[in-house]
């Protein structure tokens, strides 16, 4: 009877050991891929550099809110060129 319940133990302990190292690979892994793609977000322009979720700082660092400025000084570039005025 005591070497069932020694095996039952060394049995639960080994699942629950494997069971913790498999959270932890799991959260490691969430960790990474979250890291990862954070890097490439802002590589690309999709999110934010600077920490802001909403407001015009988060507009400035996105990749619409760059394109916008890039539009919108060709057309302030152009209508200097070609001396007009708003």
């Amino acid at each position: 009877m005591a070497e069932t319940s020694s095996v039952t133990s060394s049995t639960a302990t080994f699942v629950a050991n494997r069971t913790a190292d498999l959270n932890k690979a799991a959260s490691a892994a969430t960790t990474s891929f979250a890291s990862a793609l954070s890097k490439v977000q802002n590589a690309v322009g999709l999110g934010s550099k600077a920490g802001f979720t909403a407001g015009p700082t988060y507009e400035a660092n996105t990749l619409a809110g760059r394109t916008t400025a890039a539009f919108n000084n060709t057309v302030a570039a152009t209508k200097s060129a070609l001396h007009i005025k708003p």
